[in-house]
């Protein structure tokens, strides 16, 4: 039986014909994200600027009315709740940012899921509390914090990683790829104006994994056809480097994008944020590993003999024996 080949073993794709203009699209689409961001701002959840969820079950019901609560509860005039499916089908959880005025009195809070809990009772006979749960403003600005540092760090930690086991110029390409890659992120969570919480921090945490791993296969080969191919172009190296690895990328990122997708259709609520920013990161997280992690090379001056180790004059004086004596 043939085996089904996404990309033929010949196939040679000058990728880096394009990369002048691959690389200042990505500059626009970083300075745009950077712009959405600094003009619409992120929505961040519950997680991150504090607030109250209330966990509860509809016991008679199959299908928790959904659209129903969101109407009454946002009547309340405490804003837009954010209802999603919490487990069954007939368990919801409501959260609610927390109102203006509630970092210096407590009760605003409390009053607020006070009312939210009694509206529930009155209007739904089978509804059953399961808990109410509070984050303060103060604990939600410190997970926002931590996030921020856990992603800089690993960032960090992976361009020192690369430096070690390449050269520097390959961990400062690395490095590049990954802000591209959570620069357009936030752009996408910004324009989108999707929740922004802890779980969307998970999933920009697994794209620098992600992208990490595609840009080191691709780097290793371009390591092995320097050592290899000491005469040539190092435009055509790396694209014979890239078009070496392109059946592993294309096979790998097409069958998470398929279970991305399918999570994002079928999934639960609750995760299709997290499955959003995958399927996105996983998209230009491959794109980044060919046009930006494998061009910024040759700009670094990096070519055949660029990891060469110089042969020091002594030592080819021995060679040839030294300088003959005369007399």
């Amino acid at each position: 039986m043939k085996l089904l080949k996404l990309v033929p073993d010949n196939t040679n794709i000058t990728f880096l014909k394009w990369r002048n203009i691959a690389i200042g699209i990505s500059i626009l689409m970083i300075i745009g994200s950077f712009t959405l961001v600094a003009m619409k701002g992120l929505n961040f959840g519950v997680d991150f600027v504090g607030g109250q969820m209330i966990r509860t079950t509809f016991t008679q019901t199959q299908d928790a009315p959904i659209s129903d609560l969101r109407e009454k509860v946002g009547a309340l005039g405490y804003g837009d709740p954010t209802i999603q499916r919490f487990g069954e089908p007939n368990e919801v959880s409501i959260r609610m940012k927390l109102p203006e005025g509630a970092d210096t009195d407590p009760e605003l809070a409390n009053t607020m899921a006070d009312k939210i809990t009694l509206m529930l009772k009155a209007d739904y006979e089978d509804v059953r509390i399961d808990g109410v749960d509070s984050v303060s403003g103060k604990v939600s600005e410190e997970l926002l914090q931590t996030g921020v540092y856990s992603l800089v760090f690993a960032m960090l930690a992976i361009t020192l990683y690369i430096w070690i086991r390449f050269e520097w110029q390959f961990g400062v390409g690395a490095l590049f790829a990954l802000f591209h890659d959570v620069a357009l992120t936030f752009g996408f969570f910004a324009l989108t104006q999707l929740e922004f919480n802890l779980n969307i921090v998970a999933a920009l945490l697994t794209i620098i994994g992600y992208s990490l791993n595609d840009t080191i296969v691709v780097y290793d080969r371009i390591r092995e056809n320097l050592k290899k191919y000491r005469k040539m172009d190092i435009a055509a190296l790396l694209d014979l480097s890239v078009n070496e690895t392109l059946a592993r990328t294309v096979m790998t990122s097409l069958t998470m994008l398929i279970a991305l997708v399918a999570l994002m259709v079928w999934g639960p609520d609750v995760i299709f944020g997290f499955s959003a920013a995958m399927f996105l990161g996983v998209f230009i997280g491959t794109y980044s590993s060919v046009y930006m992690a494998a061009p910024i090379l040759i700009w670094l001056k990096v070519g055949p003999d660029s990891f060469v180790p110089a042969e020091d004059p002594s030592s080819k004086t021995k060679k040839t024996g030294g300088a003959e004596r005369v007399g």
